[in-house]
């Protein structure tokens, strides 16, 4: 079982994921002998899951039924444990649109948090591109490289237990792209040009507009593409259905009005 690959049949030492329902899912890792509670009953690993196909239907003991599914990076994203907060797919999906990333791309990410965005990621770039992403809290860190690994995805990722902000990604010149999602990204785009390849691209997130926007007053060495502005509510902290993101050019000053000061925004400069 990996993440960039697929599957026909379930063996020992998979994760899956089980499906009780759109609402009610969890992953499982398949061991010889084991056991797993669900409402409907107990899923036996031996008779009920290895050698079976992934989409099957399998009947517990009290004769409800779940079905079996491949981990997919958007089944990871909703069933992942949290150790941060976390990118889902309608983020993901702009990121790696914007960031162009593709088969055989060099990435650097920070922070890696709960690796729901890694793991699209490594899915986008793979069998022969690489992310670099940096985590500066050990046990994070430690755990993402554990998951990897147990993924099948671990040739294609470098962990690094560090400040991004203080000391970079550790790579000179080779980032087709970089992602930021750290609380002051502005402070680490010097290290992220160093990372990127000429005309390389790197997009953040940004809660802090009017800072994000004043980034270097003076003239970065960083042409400066385009903001994404993604309206939220604030009650609730989901994004907005009702609205579209905004596409505003920034080869002028830009005025903010006071109701999206406090938007998430999507930030992307390319480097000269």
């Amino acid at each position: 079982m990996s993440f960039i690959e697929y599957a026909d049949m379930i063996k020992e030492g998979d994760t899956a994921i089980v499906f009780l329902g759109h609402e009610s899912m969890f992953p499982v890792k398949v061991q010889h002998g084991g056991k797993t509670q669900t409402k409907y009953g107990v899923i036996r690993h031996s008779t009920d899951l290895i050698g079976k196909k992934y989409g099957s239907k399998v009947t517990c003991s009290k004769g409800g039924w779940v079905y079996i599914l491949y981990p997919t990076p958007e089944l990871w994203t909703l069933n992942l444990r949290h150790r941060t907060q976390i990118l889902y797919s309608t983020d993901i999906s702009l990121i790696t649109m914007m960031l162009e990333l593709k088969p055989g791309s060099i990435v650097c990410e920070s922070g890696t948090g709960s690796a729901s965005l890694s793991h699209a990621i490594i899915r986008t770039i793979a069998p022969t591109g690489h992310l670099y992403t940096v985590e500066f809290h050990q046990q994070r860190a430690e755990k993402a490289v554990e998951e990897f690994e147990e993924h099948k995805v671990g040739h294609l990722v470098t962990v690094k237990t560090q400040d991004v902000c203080k000391n970079g990604f550790g790579v000179t010149n080779i980032a087709d792209a970089v992602f930021l999602d750290i609380p002051s990204p502005w402070e680490a785009v010097g290290h992220a040009k160093l990372a990127l390849k000429h005309e390389g691209m790197c997009l953040f997130q940004n809660y802090c507009l009017p800072k994000s926007l004043s980034l270097n007053p003076k003239g970065p060495p960083e042409r400066l593409l385009e903001a994404v502005i993604v309206p939220t509510r604030p009650q609730t902290g989901g994004e907005a259905t009702a609205a579209l993101p905004s596409f505003l050019p920034l080869a002028q000053s830009v005025p903010i009005p006071t109701h999206l000061q406090t938007c998430r925004q999507f930030q992307m400069l390319q480097r000269r």
